[in-house]
Protein backbone atom coordinates (compact mmCIF):
# COMPACT_ATOMS: atom_id res chain seq x y z
CA UNK A 1 0.00 0.00 0.00
CA UNK A 2 1.19 3.39 -0.36
CA UNK A 3 2.16 5.28 2.51
CA UNK A 4 -0.14 7.73 4.01
CA UNK A 5 -0.03 11.29 2.72
CA UNK A 6 -0.90 14.58 4.52
CA UNK A 7 -2.44 17.67 3.13
CA UNK A 8 -2.53 21.37 3.01
CA UNK A 9 -4.10 23.78 1.63
CA UNK A 10 -0.91 25.53 0.91
CA UNK A 11 -1.67 27.56 -2.67
CA UNK A 12 -5.36 26.64 -2.68
CA UNK A 13 -6.42 30.38 -1.64
CA UNK A 14 -4.15 32.79 -4.00
CA UNK A 15 -4.41 35.19 -5.38
CA UNK A 16 -2.22 36.76 -7.44
CA UNK A 17 -3.37 39.33 -9.29
CA UNK A 18 -5.30 40.66 -6.01
CA UNK A 19 -1.54 41.42 -4.60
CA UNK A 20 -0.12 42.86 -7.85
CA UNK A 21 -2.88 44.94 -7.92
CA UNK A 22 -2.49 46.32 -4.14
CA UNK A 23 1.69 46.63 -4.98
CA UNK A 24 0.32 48.68 -8.14
CA UNK A 25 -2.07 51.23 -5.85
CA UNK A 26 1.12 51.56 -2.73
CA UNK A 27 3.33 52.45 -5.69
CA UNK A 28 0.73 54.73 -7.12
CA UNK A 29 0.03 56.75 -4.15
CA UNK A 30 3.48 56.85 -3.16
CA UNK A 31 4.71 58.14 -6.48
CA UNK A 32 1.92 60.38 -6.44
CA UNK A 33 2.59 61.63 -2.99
CA UNK A 34 6.50 62.52 -4.02
CA UNK A 35 5.63 64.15 -7.17
CA UNK A 36 2.78 66.26 -6.27
CA UNK A 37 2.37 69.52 -8.36
CA UNK A 38 3.26 72.62 -6.39
CA UNK A 39 6.32 70.94 -4.18
CA UNK A 40 10.14 70.65 -4.48
CA UNK A 41 9.92 67.17 -5.65
CA UNK A 42 13.49 66.22 -5.74
CA UNK A 43 15.79 63.76 -3.50
CA UNK A 44 16.97 66.53 -0.48
CA UNK A 45 21.23 65.95 -0.90
CA UNK A 46 23.05 65.53 2.76
CA UNK A 47 25.81 68.06 3.88
CA UNK A 48 28.46 66.45 2.31
CA UNK A 49 26.96 66.27 -1.05
CA UNK A 50 25.31 69.50 -1.20
CA UNK A 51 26.41 71.83 1.78
CA UNK A 52 24.32 73.48 3.77
CA UNK A 53 24.49 76.32 6.28
CA UNK A 54 26.99 76.79 9.13
CA UNK A 55 25.99 78.99 12.59
CA UNK A 56 28.85 79.62 15.03
CA UNK A 57 27.51 80.25 18.75
CA UNK A 58 29.61 81.64 21.87
CA UNK A 59 28.05 80.61 25.22
CA UNK A 60 27.70 82.69 27.39
CA UNK A 61 27.11 82.08 31.03
CA UNK A 62 23.49 83.12 32.60
CA UNK A 63 24.75 84.97 35.60
CA UNK A 64 26.95 87.36 34.88
CA UNK A 65 30.23 86.60 36.56
CA UNK A 66 29.80 82.58 36.07
CA UNK A 67 32.20 79.99 34.13
CA UNK A 68 30.86 77.77 31.52
CA UNK A 69 31.77 74.47 32.56
CA UNK A 70 32.01 71.16 30.46
CA UNK A 71 29.08 69.87 31.70
CA UNK A 72 26.70 72.62 30.66
CA UNK A 73 28.55 72.45 26.97
CA UNK A 74 27.71 69.06 26.55
CA UNK A 75 24.37 70.12 27.84
CA UNK A 76 23.98 72.12 25.30
CA UNK A 77 25.31 70.52 22.39
CA UNK A 78 22.87 67.79 23.42
CA UNK A 79 19.67 69.66 23.08
CA UNK A 80 20.88 71.42 19.77
CA UNK A 81 21.47 68.32 18.57
CA UNK A 82 17.51 67.40 19.71
CA UNK A 83 16.52 70.54 18.25
CA UNK A 84 17.93 70.31 14.88
CA UNK A 85 17.04 66.44 14.76
CA UNK A 86 13.28 67.13 15.33
CA UNK A 87 12.80 68.92 12.26
CA UNK A 88 13.40 65.93 10.48
CA UNK A 89 16.64 63.65 9.47
CA UNK A 90 18.63 65.62 8.65
CA UNK A 91 22.06 64.71 9.69
CA UNK A 92 23.36 67.77 11.05
CA UNK A 93 26.71 67.95 12.58
CA UNK A 94 26.97 69.87 16.10
CA UNK A 95 30.82 70.09 17.59
CA UNK A 96 32.54 72.33 20.23
CA UNK A 97 35.80 74.05 19.20
CA UNK A 98 37.46 74.80 22.90
CA UNK A 99 36.48 74.60 26.09
CA UNK A 100 34.81 76.98 29.31
CA UNK A 101 35.16 79.82 28.68
CA UNK A 102 36.10 79.93 25.06
CA UNK A 103 34.28 77.27 23.97
CA UNK A 104 32.61 78.20 20.74
CA UNK A 105 29.74 75.73 18.78
CA UNK A 106 29.42 75.17 15.58
CA UNK A 107 26.30 73.68 13.91
CA UNK A 108 26.35 72.34 10.87
CA UNK A 109 22.98 71.82 8.78
CA UNK A 110 22.17 70.77 5.50
CA UNK A 111 19.09 72.47 3.65
CA UNK A 112 17.83 75.13 6.17
CA UNK A 113 17.64 78.72 5.78
CA UNK A 114 19.53 80.79 7.72
CA UNK A 115 17.01 82.28 9.58
CA UNK A 116 15.43 79.42 10.17
CA UNK A 117 18.34 77.86 11.58
CA UNK A 118 19.40 80.89 13.98
CA UNK A 119 15.82 80.64 15.56
CA UNK A 120 16.38 77.32 16.28
CA UNK A 121 19.63 76.48 18.01
CA UNK A 122 20.32 80.42 19.04
CA UNK A 123 17.09 80.41 21.16
CA UNK A 124 17.75 80.02 24.56
CA UNK A 125 13.76 78.67 25.39
CA UNK A 126 13.22 79.27 28.92
CA UNK A 127 9.15 79.83 29.24
CA UNK A 128 7.51 80.45 32.31
CA UNK A 129 3.77 81.53 32.74
CA UNK A 130 2.90 84.83 34.29
CA UNK A 131 -0.19 86.85 36.14
CA UNK A 132 -0.47 89.88 33.74
CA UNK A 133 -0.94 93.00 35.86
CA UNK A 134 -1.19 95.28 33.29
CA UNK A 135 -1.08 96.00 29.25
CA UNK A 136 0.08 99.25 27.54
CA UNK A 137 0.85 100.54 24.53
CA UNK A 138 4.00 99.71 22.71
CA UNK A 139 5.66 103.10 22.98
CA UNK A 140 7.20 104.84 25.65
CA UNK A 141 5.29 107.58 27.66
CA UNK A 142 8.11 109.81 26.41
CA UNK A 143 6.52 109.47 23.32
CA UNK A 144 3.42 111.91 22.15
CA UNK A 145 1.61 109.02 20.02
CA UNK A 146 -0.65 111.34 18.02
CA UNK A 147 2.37 113.49 16.85
CA UNK A 148 5.76 111.76 16.64
CA UNK A 149 5.81 108.74 14.17
CA UNK A 150 7.38 105.62 15.43
CA UNK A 151 10.99 105.46 15.78
CA UNK A 152 13.26 103.93 13.34
CA UNK A 153 14.35 99.79 13.73
CA UNK A 154 17.66 100.04 15.40
CA UNK A 155 20.61 99.87 13.39
CA UNK A 156 23.25 99.46 16.00
CA UNK A 157 24.19 95.92 15.57
CA UNK A 158 25.60 95.23 19.02
CA UNK A 159 21.89 95.26 20.37
CA UNK A 160 21.18 91.59 19.18
CA UNK A 161 19.06 91.03 22.52
CA UNK A 162 15.70 92.28 23.65
CA UNK A 163 15.82 94.91 26.56
CA UNK A 164 13.26 93.73 29.54
CA UNK A 165 13.08 95.22 33.15
CA UNK A 166 12.74 93.36 36.13
CA UNK A 167 12.41 94.62 40.12
CA UNK A 168 12.10 92.34 43.33
CA UNK A 169 8.11 94.24 43.57
CA UNK A 170 5.92 96.30 41.74
CA UNK A 171 7.26 99.71 42.82
CA UNK A 172 6.71 103.21 41.31
CA UNK A 173 10.38 102.96 39.77
CA UNK A 174 9.69 99.81 38.13
CA UNK A 175 6.30 101.15 36.19
CA UNK A 176 8.08 104.03 35.13
CA UNK A 177 10.72 101.61 33.92
CA UNK A 178 8.29 99.35 31.76
CA UNK A 179 6.25 102.64 30.95
CA UNK A 180 10.04 104.37 29.37
CA UNK A 181 10.08 100.62 27.52
CA UNK A 182 10.34 100.69 23.60
CA UNK A 183 8.29 98.23 21.84
CA UNK A 184 8.33 99.65 18.40
CA UNK A 185 11.83 98.77 18.42
CA UNK A 186 12.09 95.09 16.54
CA UNK A 187 15.42 93.91 18.61
CA UNK A 188 12.60 94.22 22.06
CA UNK A 189 10.47 91.81 20.09
CA UNK A 190 12.86 89.33 19.21
CA UNK A 191 13.67 88.12 22.69
CA UNK A 192 17.29 86.43 23.60
CA UNK A 193 17.34 88.16 27.20
CA UNK A 194 15.94 84.96 29.62
CA UNK A 195 14.19 86.69 32.93
CA UNK A 196 14.04 85.48 36.81
CA UNK A 197 10.69 83.77 36.88
CA UNK A 198 10.83 84.96 40.57
CA UNK A 199 11.20 88.67 40.01
CA UNK A 200 8.97 91.27 38.62
CA UNK A 201 8.65 91.65 34.50
CA UNK A 202 8.19 94.06 32.12
CA UNK A 203 8.68 93.26 28.33
CA UNK A 204 6.82 93.71 25.00
CA UNK A 205 5.51 90.95 22.76
CA UNK A 206 6.42 89.35 19.89
CA UNK A 207 4.74 91.18 17.64
CA UNK A 208 5.29 95.02 19.23
CA UNK A 209 1.46 95.50 19.82
CA UNK A 210 1.83 95.73 23.12
CA UNK A 211 4.08 96.07 26.47
CA UNK A 212 3.33 94.00 29.40
CA UNK A 213 4.16 94.40 33.30
CA UNK A 214 3.96 90.79 34.52
CA UNK A 215 3.70 89.16 38.03
CA UNK A 216 6.24 86.63 39.12
CA UNK A 217 5.61 83.09 37.29
CA UNK A 218 3.61 80.79 38.58
CA UNK A 219 4.82 77.67 36.44
CA UNK A 220 8.07 77.45 34.64
CA UNK A 221 9.18 75.78 31.20
CA UNK A 222 10.68 72.48 33.45
CA UNK A 223 7.04 71.83 34.24
CA UNK A 224 6.23 70.96 30.65
CA UNK A 225 6.22 67.60 30.06
CA UNK A 226 5.06 67.78 26.14
CA UNK A 227 4.96 70.17 23.63
CA UNK A 228 3.08 69.98 19.77
CA UNK A 229 2.27 71.78 16.95
CA UNK A 230 -1.20 71.00 16.10
CA UNK A 231 -4.65 72.65 14.56
CA UNK A 232 -7.28 74.11 16.81
CA UNK A 233 -10.05 71.11 17.78
CA UNK A 234 -12.78 73.13 16.85
CA UNK A 235 -10.81 74.11 13.46
CA UNK A 236 -10.97 77.77 13.52
CA UNK A 237 -7.56 79.99 13.64
CA UNK A 238 -4.22 78.99 13.13
CA UNK A 239 -1.79 76.76 14.54
CA UNK A 240 -1.33 76.30 17.75
CA UNK A 241 1.28 74.67 20.55
CA UNK A 242 -0.69 72.51 22.71
CA UNK A 243 1.54 72.16 26.24
CA UNK A 244 1.10 69.35 28.99
CA UNK A 245 2.05 69.54 32.10
CA UNK A 246 3.11 67.44 34.96
CA UNK A 247 0.94 67.13 38.51
CA UNK A 248 3.00 69.97 40.05
CA UNK A 249 2.48 72.43 37.18
CA UNK A 250 -1.19 71.20 36.61
CA UNK A 251 -2.25 72.15 40.22
CA UNK A 252 -0.28 75.59 39.67
CA UNK A 253 -2.32 76.27 36.71
CA UNK A 254 -5.51 75.12 38.32
CA UNK A 255 -5.04 77.37 41.03
CA UNK A 256 -3.77 80.50 38.93
CA UNK A 257 -6.45 80.42 36.69
CA UNK A 258 -10.00 79.75 39.86
CA UNK A 259 -7.83 83.63 40.86
CA UNK A 260 -7.41 84.78 38.14
CA UNK A 261 -10.79 84.23 35.52
CA UNK A 262 -13.17 86.44 37.85
CA UNK A 263 -11.08 89.57 37.61
CA UNK A 264 -11.93 91.98 34.90
CA UNK A 265 -10.58 92.01 31.09
CA UNK A 266 -7.49 93.10 30.50
CA UNK A 267 -7.48 95.55 27.80
CA UNK A 268 -4.51 98.45 27.03
CA UNK A 269 -5.07 101.30 30.07
CA UNK A 270 -7.28 98.67 32.30
CA UNK A 271 -7.52 97.62 35.52
CA UNK A 272 -4.94 95.90 37.31
CA UNK A 273 -4.81 93.28 37.75
CA UNK A 274 -6.57 91.40 35.04
CA UNK A 275 -7.69 88.14 33.95
CA UNK A 276 -5.00 87.33 31.51
CA UNK A 277 -1.54 85.01 32.08
CA UNK A 278 1.56 85.98 29.60
CA UNK A 279 3.03 83.37 28.47
CA UNK A 280 7.10 84.37 28.21
CA UNK A 281 9.06 82.60 26.06
CA UNK A 282 13.10 84.05 26.29
CA UNK A 283 11.87 87.44 27.87
CA UNK A 284 9.41 88.15 25.63
CA UNK A 285 5.72 87.27 25.56
CA UNK A 286 4.24 84.96 23.26
CA UNK A 287 0.90 84.70 23.97
CA UNK A 288 -1.60 86.50 26.50
CA UNK A 289 -4.99 84.09 26.45
CA UNK A 290 -7.96 84.69 28.83
CA UNK A 291 -9.06 82.86 31.59
CA UNK A 292 -13.04 82.59 31.14
CA UNK A 293 -13.20 79.88 32.99
CA UNK A 294 -10.82 77.76 35.36
CA UNK A 295 -8.40 75.50 33.55
CA UNK A 296 -8.45 71.93 34.90
CA UNK A 297 -6.34 69.27 33.61
CA UNK A 298 -3.19 70.19 32.82
CA UNK A 299 -2.72 71.75 29.39
CA UNK A 300 -2.83 75.17 28.17
CA UNK A 301 -2.56 76.04 24.55
CA UNK A 302 0.21 78.93 23.46
CA UNK A 303 -1.89 81.10 20.44
CA UNK A 304 0.04 83.71 17.94
CA UNK A 305 -0.72 83.45 14.36
CA UNK A 306 1.69 80.67 13.88
CA UNK A 307 2.56 79.02 10.93
CA UNK A 308 2.78 75.56 10.59
CA UNK A 309 6.63 75.26 10.17
CA UNK A 310 6.62 78.35 13.28
CA UNK A 311 4.41 76.01 15.62
CA UNK A 312 6.12 72.82 14.90
CA UNK A 313 9.80 74.83 15.54
CA UNK A 314 8.34 76.19 18.50
CA UNK A 315 6.81 72.98 19.64
CA UNK A 316 10.24 71.58 18.91
CA UNK A 317 12.06 73.87 20.91
CA UNK A 318 9.88 73.87 24.24
CA UNK A 319 10.18 69.50 23.75
CA UNK A 320 14.01 69.37 24.93
CA UNK A 321 13.82 72.15 27.47
CA UNK A 322 16.21 75.24 27.94
CA UNK A 323 19.53 75.54 27.38
CA UNK A 324 21.79 76.11 30.45
CA UNK A 325 23.52 78.76 28.79
CA UNK A 326 22.79 81.86 26.75
CA UNK A 327 23.81 81.75 22.99
CA UNK A 328 25.58 84.55 21.11
CA UNK A 329 25.71 84.26 17.49
CA UNK A 330 29.23 84.88 16.13
CA UNK A 331 29.03 83.94 12.63
CA UNK A 332 26.07 82.50 9.97
CA UNK A 333 27.55 81.34 6.56
CA UNK A 334 26.76 78.94 3.59
CA UNK A 335 29.43 75.96 3.44
CA UNK A 336 30.33 73.68 0.50
CA UNK A 337 29.66 69.91 0.00
CA UNK A 338 32.14 68.45 2.07
CA UNK A 339 32.18 65.22 -0.37
CA UNK A 340 33.48 66.39 -4.24
CA UNK A 341 31.06 65.48 -6.97
CA UNK A 342 34.01 63.07 -8.36
CA UNK A 343 33.62 60.64 -5.15
CA UNK A 344 29.80 60.83 -5.35
CA UNK A 345 29.68 59.75 -8.50
CA UNK A 346 32.74 56.80 -7.60
CA UNK A 347 29.83 55.89 -5.16
CA UNK A 348 27.10 55.55 -7.35
CA UNK A 349 29.60 54.04 -10.48
CA UNK A 350 30.48 51.40 -7.65
CA UNK A 351 26.73 50.58 -6.87
CA UNK A 352 25.70 50.55 -10.61
CA UNK A 353 28.21 47.99 -11.17
CA UNK A 354 27.35 46.31 -8.13
CA UNK A 355 23.56 46.05 -9.20
CA UNK A 356 24.85 45.08 -12.89
CA UNK A 357 26.72 42.31 -11.22
CA UNK A 358 23.51 41.01 -9.39
CA UNK A 359 21.45 41.09 -12.44
CA UNK A 360 24.22 39.46 -14.38
CA UNK A 361 23.78 36.58 -11.82
CA UNK A 362 20.27 36.46 -11.34
CA UNK A 363 19.62 35.73 -15.30
CA UNK A 364 22.49 33.42 -15.94
CA UNK A 365 21.59 30.95 -13.29
CA UNK A 366 17.79 31.62 -13.35
CA UNK A 367 16.72 32.70 -17.00
CA UNK A 368 13.00 33.55 -17.17
CA UNK A 369 12.90 33.66 -13.08
CA UNK A 370 15.71 36.02 -13.06
CA UNK A 371 13.40 38.51 -15.13
CA UNK A 372 11.31 38.39 -12.65
CA UNK A 373 13.88 38.94 -9.99
CA UNK A 374 15.30 42.05 -11.85
CA UNK A 375 11.90 43.49 -12.69
CA UNK A 376 11.56 42.95 -8.90
CA UNK A 377 14.48 45.00 -8.13
CA UNK A 378 13.41 47.92 -10.45
CA UNK A 379 9.88 48.13 -8.61
CA UNK A 380 12.09 48.12 -5.00
CA UNK A 381 14.63 51.12 -6.93
CA UNK A 382 11.41 52.26 -8.14
CA UNK A 383 9.75 52.56 -4.22
CA UNK A 384 12.92 53.61 -2.36
CA UNK A 385 13.53 56.65 -5.14
CA UNK A 386 9.58 57.69 -4.13
CA UNK A 387 10.63 57.09 -0.72
CA UNK A 388 13.55 59.27 -0.72
CA UNK A 389 11.55 62.40 -2.25
CA UNK A 390 8.14 62.21 0.04
CA UNK A 391 10.18 61.89 3.51
CA UNK A 392 12.28 64.51 2.14
CA UNK A 393 8.93 66.54 2.28
CA UNK A 394 7.56 65.46 5.83
CA UNK A 395 10.44 64.52 8.09
CA UNK A 396 13.29 66.37 6.30
CA UNK A 397 15.13 62.89 5.38
CA UNK A 398 18.54 63.99 3.70
CA UNK A 399 20.88 61.66 1.44
CA UNK A 400 24.52 61.51 2.15
CA UNK A 401 26.86 59.46 0.70
CA UNK A 402 26.88 57.15 4.16
CA UNK A 403 22.81 56.82 3.02
CA UNK A 404 24.03 55.60 -0.91
CA UNK A 405 26.30 52.86 1.09
CA UNK A 406 23.11 51.76 2.81
CA UNK A 407 21.11 51.91 -0.23
CA UNK A 408 23.92 49.89 -2.27
CA UNK A 409 24.67 47.16 1.07
CA UNK A 410 20.59 46.88 0.69
CA UNK A 411 20.91 45.84 -3.05
CA UNK A 412 22.45 42.25 -1.66
CA UNK A 413 19.94 42.10 0.65
CA UNK A 414 17.19 42.15 -1.42
CA UNK A 415 18.33 39.72 -4.10
CA UNK A 416 18.97 37.47 -1.10
CA UNK A 417 15.28 36.98 -0.85
CA UNK A 418 14.69 35.89 -4.52
CA UNK A 419 17.68 33.23 -4.25
CA UNK A 420 16.02 31.85 -1.27
CA UNK A 421 12.55 31.83 -2.92
CA UNK A 422 14.05 30.15 -6.47
CA UNK A 423 16.40 27.52 -4.37
CA UNK A 424 13.02 26.38 -2.48
CA UNK A 425 11.30 26.03 -5.59
CA UNK A 426 14.46 23.91 -6.90
CA UNK A 427 13.89 21.90 -3.45
CA UNK A 428 10.55 21.13 -4.61
CA UNK A 429 10.91 20.22 -7.80
CA UNK A 430 13.23 17.68 -7.16
CA UNK A 431 10.62 16.10 -4.50
CA UNK A 432 8.30 15.45 -7.61
CA UNK A 433 6.16 18.41 -6.79
CA UNK A 434 4.84 20.13 -10.11
CA UNK A 435 5.82 23.46 -11.03
CA UNK A 436 2.95 25.16 -9.95
CA UNK A 437 3.08 23.04 -6.09
CA UNK A 438 6.79 24.35 -6.31
CA UNK A 439 5.88 28.00 -6.29
CA UNK A 440 3.47 27.82 -3.41
CA UNK A 441 5.42 25.20 -1.60
CA UNK A 442 9.05 27.08 -2.38
CA UNK A 443 6.70 30.06 -0.99
CA UNK A 444 5.53 28.68 2.22
CA UNK A 445 9.05 27.29 3.17
CA UNK A 446 10.50 30.75 2.74
CA UNK A 447 8.35 33.72 3.64
CA UNK A 448 9.48 32.64 7.14
CA UNK A 449 13.28 32.75 6.27
CA UNK A 450 12.70 36.38 4.63
CA UNK A 451 10.85 37.59 8.06
CA UNK A 452 13.24 36.40 10.16
CA UNK A 453 16.27 37.70 8.29
CA UNK A 454 14.53 41.27 7.47
CA UNK A 455 13.47 41.69 11.20
CA UNK A 456 17.13 41.10 12.07
CA UNK A 457 18.62 43.61 9.68
CA UNK A 458 16.01 46.14 10.52
CA UNK A 459 16.50 45.52 14.45
CA UNK A 460 20.30 46.48 13.72
CA UNK A 461 19.51 49.19 11.70
CA UNK A 462 17.14 50.39 14.69
CA UNK A 463 19.50 50.32 16.96
CA UNK A 464 22.04 51.88 14.96
CA UNK A 465 19.91 54.64 14.47
CA UNK A 466 19.60 55.00 18.30
CA UNK A 467 22.78 54.90 19.34
CA UNK A 468 24.22 57.05 16.61
CA UNK A 469 25.09 60.60 15.32
CA UNK A 470 25.29 62.04 12.05
CA UNK A 471 25.95 60.52 8.85
CA UNK A 472 25.80 56.75 11.01
CA UNK A 473 22.07 57.41 11.26
CA UNK A 474 21.56 58.48 7.71
CA UNK A 475 23.12 54.95 6.82
CA UNK A 476 21.30 53.13 9.67
CA UNK A 477 18.37 55.01 8.39
CA UNK A 478 18.38 53.85 4.24
CA UNK A 479 19.10 50.65 5.39
CA UNK A 480 15.62 50.30 7.84
CA UNK A 481 14.25 51.89 4.72
CA UNK A 482 15.19 49.67 2.01
CA UNK A 483 14.79 46.55 4.09
CA UNK A 484 11.01 47.50 4.76
CA UNK A 485 10.53 47.96 0.76
CA UNK A 486 12.40 44.17 0.56
CA UNK A 487 9.81 42.77 2.65
CA UNK A 488 6.81 45.12 0.54
CA UNK A 489 8.48 43.91 -2.98
CA UNK A 490 9.12 40.42 -2.09
CA UNK A 491 5.18 40.32 -0.17
CA UNK A 492 2.93 41.33 -2.92
CA UNK A 493 5.51 41.63 -6.46
CA UNK A 494 7.87 38.60 -6.61
CA UNK A 495 5.35 36.36 -5.17
CA UNK A 496 2.63 36.45 -6.79
CA UNK A 497 4.44 37.31 -10.05
CA UNK A 498 6.49 34.10 -9.76
CA UNK A 499 3.04 32.43 -9.03
CA UNK A 500 1.57 33.65 -12.44
CA UNK A 501 4.72 32.34 -14.53
CA UNK A 502 5.04 29.23 -13.13
CA UNK A 503 1.44 28.65 -13.54
CA UNK A 504 1.89 28.69 -17.40
CA UNK A 505 2.36 25.89 -19.70
CA UNK A 506 5.77 26.92 -20.71
CA UNK A 507 7.60 26.84 -17.55
CA UNK A 508 6.08 23.65 -16.44
CA UNK A 509 7.82 21.86 -18.84
CA UNK A 510 11.16 22.73 -17.21
CA UNK A 511 13.53 23.15 -19.77
CA UNK A 512 17.02 24.84 -19.23
CA UNK A 513 15.50 28.18 -20.08
CA UNK A 514 13.40 28.53 -17.48
CA UNK A 515 16.21 28.01 -14.82
CA UNK A 516 14.71 25.51 -12.80
CA UNK A 517 15.15 21.06 -13.74
CA UNK A 518 12.94 18.82 -12.36
CA UNK A 519 15.26 15.58 -11.16
CA UNK A 520 13.56 12.30 -9.72
CA UNK A 521 14.65 11.18 -6.17
CA UNK A 522 17.84 9.37 -8.04
CA UNK A 523 18.97 12.32 -8.93
CA UNK A 524 18.18 11.83 -13.38
CA UNK A 525 17.26 14.59 -14.97
CA UNK A 526 13.92 15.00 -16.97
CA UNK A 527 14.22 17.73 -19.30
CA UNK A 528 11.21 18.88 -20.73
CA UNK A 529 8.76 16.54 -19.11
CA UNK A 530 5.65 17.92 -18.67
CA UNK A 531 4.39 18.16 -15.21
CA UNK A 532 1.68 17.18 -14.43
CA UNK A 533 -0.32 19.65 -12.11
CA UNK A 534 -2.94 17.49 -10.89
CA UNK A 535 -4.93 20.59 -8.58
CA UNK A 536 -7.38 19.09 -5.92
CA UNK A 537 -9.97 20.71 -3.28
CA UNK A 538 -7.92 19.71 -0.57
CA UNK A 539 -4.59 21.02 -1.54
CA UNK A 540 -1.26 20.13 -2.61
CA UNK A 541 0.21 16.65 -1.69
CA UNK A 542 3.29 16.73 0.51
Amino acid sequence: MPPATRSSRTGSQTHPGRLLLIMALITAALAAWAFWPGQDNVVRLGLDLRGGTQVILQPKAVQEGASITDDQLAQTVAIIRQRVDGVGVAEAEVTVQGSGDGAAIVVSVPDVSQERLVELVGRTALLDFRPVWTIEGPAPATLDDTAAPAPAPSTDDTATTAQIVQAADNTPEFQAEVAALDCLNPVNQSGGSPDDPELWLGTCDTNGAAKYSLQPAFIQGTNVTDAVAQLPQQGVGGWVVSLTFDSEGARSLAEASQELYSLPDCTPGGASPCNAFAIVLDGVVVSAPRFNEPIIGGQAQIEGDFTAQEAQDLANVLSYGALPVNLEVVEVTSVSPTVGSDQLRAGLIAGAVGAALIVLFLLLYYRVLGIVAVASLVVAGGLAYFSFIALGKTVGFTLTLAGVAGAIVSIGITADSFIIYYERIRDSLREGKSMRQSAEIGWTATRRTILAADFVTLLAAIVLYIVSVGNVRGFAFTLGLITLIDLLVAFLFTYPLTVLVCRSSWMQRTSWLTGLRRTDRSGARKDGEVLDDEPTKAGVES
